[in-house]
């Protein structure tokens, strides 16, 4: 861990914060995050590919973590993160990457794939597919009482939130997302009454995993993640007309992963119909495997991102 650097990179006027391990003349990955995760989540693949001799990146997205956030946090979307995305590897002088996302990080990753063909040589996904058209105004129907839905609602999320100190809400959130049904509330109950103060964490993350979630998350609040992803979700898979990626890609989901479970989800993936979109793409199931694969099974993962890394290693050296 001592061995990740830390810098701040001016661009689209915010200063954004990414970490980094490996040589410069390395092929590049960048690792896109999700929610309620930062740069950390990373933390295991980052040193695992770097050993393997790949230059590794894992920026905040603005408004998480040490980056700093927009101006108005209410007005931003997926695209100014894709955007982002193209201004660090820019910025770096890095003219091809592999991409790798997980949970919302997806939802930048295909697309930004779509917008900026050229830079991308394949892309791993983690806990969730490419989005569809439509995706979540057509094709998933979110069950009412689903977090998202409360998030979507201004104020609910905030409300909720609120009675507790940061370190308790990214704990609950982290059992909460760790289960493998959805977890739903009742018309008057709340999410974060969904957990017990009883529950113990996961046993893959410690306390002092908490300690340094609830650490950024003190620092940056949750007004820019309550509203990308979940206050801009309408807009998801409106990004490219008759989107297809052409890349090789792999998506890896954990079995007991609850994102399978999202009404509609399970046989959009298992179904041919993802591969309508993504051709190229390969999917693998972890046994016992949570939302949380990074750092649940680390070396499973790891093995499994320099796989494909390894794979198709010539195609960011072309």
């Amino acid at each position: 861990m001592d061995q990740i650097t830390h810098k701040f990179i001016q661009v689209n006027g915010l200063k954004l914060h990414v970490a980094e391990i490996g040589s410069e003349s390395s092929p590049a990955v960048i690792f896109l995050h999700g929610f309620p995760e930062i740069w950390y989540t990373w933390r295991h693949q980052m040193i695992a590919v770097a050993k393997a001799g790949y230059r590794a990146l894992a920026p905040d997205f603005r408004g998480y973590g040490l980056s700093e956030p927009p101006a108005e946090p209410e007005k931003a979307t997926f695209n100014d993160l894709i955007i982002d995305t193209a201004s660090i590897l820019d910025a770096l002088n890095i003219s091809k990457v592999f991409v790798i996302g997980k949970d919302f990080g997806a939802i930048v990753a295909y697309p930004f794939a779509l917008k900026y063909p050229e830079k991308v040589a394949g892309i791993i996904t983690l806990g969730l597919p490419f989005m569809p058209p439509g995706a979540f105004t057509t094709a998933f129907v979110l069950p009412e009482g689903f977090y998202p839905r409360r998030f979507q609602e201004p104020g609910r999320a905030e409300a909720d939130f609120g009675r507790f100190d940061v370190k308790t809400v990214v704990r609950n959130i982290y059992i909460l997302f760790s289960q493998s049904e959805l977890q739903i509330a009742d018309k008057n109950q709340e999410i974060m009454d969904l957990v017990k103060p009883s529950t113990p964490l996961p046993s893959w993350f410690t306390e002092e995993d908490l300690e340094v979630y609830a650490a950024l998350y003190e620092k940056s609040g949750f007004r820019t993640a309550l509203q990308v992803p979940y206050r801009t979700m309408h807009m998801v898979g409106s990004e490219v007309q008759d989107p297809k990626v052409e890349v090789p890609t792999t998506m890896i989901m954990g079995e007991e992963d609850y994102v399978l479970k999202i009404p509609g989800m399970g046989d959009y993936i298992r179904s041919g119909e993802l591969k309508k979109y993504v051709p190229n793409q390969e999917t693998i199931y972890v046994p016992h495997g949570s939302h949380f694969l990074p750092e649940q099974f680390p070396d499973k993962v790891n093995e499994l991102i320099l796989d494909f890394l390894n794979r198709h290693k010539h195609l960011v050296e072309a």
